[in-house]
């Protein structure tokens, strides 16, 4: 585990523990990192995009891409930094969930818009999440930049909660975290939070929504 991004989370009140937190998969869990309450600190998330770059410096990088919202601010602090060590312009760009389909936001694809795809064609891509528990989110990241004529030279994640299922092999190209923070998921059926009865936590994550839903359900 790199203690610095996991100090960086608990400076910023990011890091959740002993909560019954529903993810954007739909997965259950005991432990949650709020990324949303990194992003108002940019002195931190800068920090964060440094620790990104200084990991890829020697890499042969054109582009740093990440999924909006949050990866588009750990993209352009990335590339903000690894331009400073290369002493050449790193472009940023973001993808953005495909607004045409009705998946749920677990199973929507990730799309080039504003001709941004235009910035990833024939040139060597860093890609860039946040957090991973499935690597689902990842590997449609990834996809959508092979399609857009872009080489992958390396994928990096600031938090891999399941280094198990979130690796290079999975992930079908060069995969790295800055840091680890193993958390339990389960399935809502398999959930032990739920057979013992304890509260979902509604302020953070998809728990709110994941209740109306359910709610809804029962009607």
């Amino acid at each position: 585990m790199d203690n610095k991004v996991i100090e960086i989370l608990e400076k910023v009140g990011a890091l959740i523990t002993n909560s019954h937190i529903v993810g954007t998969s739909g997965r259950h869990m005991l432990a949650y990192i709020n990324k949303d309450a990194i992003f108002p600190h940019t002195e931190q998330a800068s920090e964060i995009g440094r620790l990104f770059a200084e990991k890829y410096k020697d890499q042969d990088i054109d582009v740093v891409v990440g999924p909006a919202v949050g990866g588009t601010i750990l993209s352009q602090w990335t590339a903000y930094h690894l331009s400073k060590l290369k002493n050449k312009e790193i472009l940023s760009t973001y993808t953005e969930k495909d607004k045409g389909t009705t998946a749920s936001a677990a199973e929507s694809e990730q799309v080039f818009r504003r001709g941004y795809d235009s910035y990833v064609k024939n040139k060597k891509v860093l890609v860039l999440e946040d957090l991973t528990t499935t690597g689902t989110s990842v590997k449609k990241l990834i996809d959508t930049v092979k399609k857009a004529g872009g080489t992958v030279k390396a994928v990096c994640v600031m938090i891999n909660r399941d280094p198990k299922l979130v690796n290079s092999e999975t992930m079908g190209a060069p995969f790295d975290s800055l840091g680890v923070l193993e958390i339990p998921s389960y399935e809502e059926k398999d959930c032990p939070l739920c057979k013992s009865r304890v509260p979902i936590n509604t302020s953070v994550g998809h728990g709110k929504k994941y209740l109306e839903e359910k709610n809804a359900r029962n009607r």
